[in-house]
């Protein structure tokens, strides 16, 4: 009788500890009351099973659960397997959050802001990837790009956009204070292709899959300039507003473990063009967001 009261025991204080787990990875609001409301399902499942004689209630409990557990794996298909990635190559550090990667120090966003400013302004398309943590390697790319591990500046930012260079058409990876690769060809993203052009999909897709992660796309066409985060854009913004953002996410990921770090939500946007008659960003002082989707233009092949 007490070996099966300690097996119990543990069941519950795993079962319990891998439930903390999955609701402390969650920092999206509606996908956290999804986890909970599934996990309390489970729950009551396990509950009704055991201890209760309610043969048809306890049938009806678990087709709810099977049921939710189809719906979730659709609706979180990537997540899942980005989970499976992780177990596969036994980066429990990253699955965690307890790896110790470099964080984005006050001068890189500096420099970041600088060169997306002026990006924008000359009309050249850019794609910048900030690794915050999310400890990102080659094989997390459709292509890794050329190894460059250069100090990061405005001058070799520029240099790597260059219209008609080889690099100028795939995406920089930034940590710390350090140009890693460039030439970077990311995942595409399957939201929003009638939207948003290869290089907004791009960073739509590397978000999505890595929620340590931020990028910066600068529009050939219009030069629009956006960040991505989470699987979610945020555009039109200034040179000045992309500095703020940039701001809070190093505040953000630099705040110990379990504290929050305040920080301003995105807003989503689902335009490519932008608002009417936003030109290309500047250092002037950032526009309020007010969160409000702009009106949907036509979509951008050069994005």
């Amino acid at each position: 009788m007490g070996f099966v009261d300690l097996r119990l025991l543990l069941d519950l204080l795993l079962a319990t500890a891998l439930g903390m787990v999955l609701l402390a990875r969650v920092k999206e609001p509606r996908t956290l009351w999804l986890l909970r409301g599934y996990l309390l399902l489970v729950a009551l499942a396990w509950v009704v099973q055991r201890y209760a004689n309610l043969p048809l209630t306890s049938k009806l409990v678990d087709a709810m659960a099977l049921a939710c557990s189809l719906a979730l794996a659709i609706l979180w298909q990537g997540e899942l397997r980005r989970l499976m990635e992780l177990l596969g190559t036994g980066r429990l550090d990253v699955l965690f959050g307890n790896q110790g990667a470099d964080k984005l120090a006050f001068g890189a966003v500096a420099v970041l802001s600088e060169a997306a400013g002026r990006l924008s302004q000359l009309r050249r398309g850019g794609l910048i990837v900030l690794d915050l943590g999310s400890d990102l390697r080659p094989e997390d790319f459709l292509n890794p790009g050329i190894a460059l591990d250069a100090q990061l500046s405005v001058d070799l930012i520029l240099n790597l956009f260059t219209a008609n260079t080889p690099l100028h058409d795939g995406a920089l990876l930034v940590k710390g204070n350090r140009i890693l690769s460039a030439g970077v060809i990311l995942p595409i993203s399957r939201q929003g292709l009638n939207r948003f052009g290869t290089r907004h999909l791009a960073a739509l897709g590397i978000t999505e899959r890595f929620d340590r992660c931020l990028c910066i796309v600068v529009s050939e066409e219009t030069g629009t300039l956006s960040l991505a985060r989470q699987g979610r854009l945020e555009r039109p913004i200034t040179s000045g507003r992309l500095q703020e953002l940039l701001a809070d996410a190093m505040a953000q990921s630099a705040a110990k473990p379990g504290s929050k770090a305040p920080a301003k939500p995105m807003a989503k946007t689902a335009a490519l063009g932008g608002a009417k008659g936003a030109g290309p960003a500047s250092a002037a002082k950032p526009p309020v967001s007010t969160g409000r989707t702009v009106a949907k233009e036509g979509p951008d092949p050069h994005a």
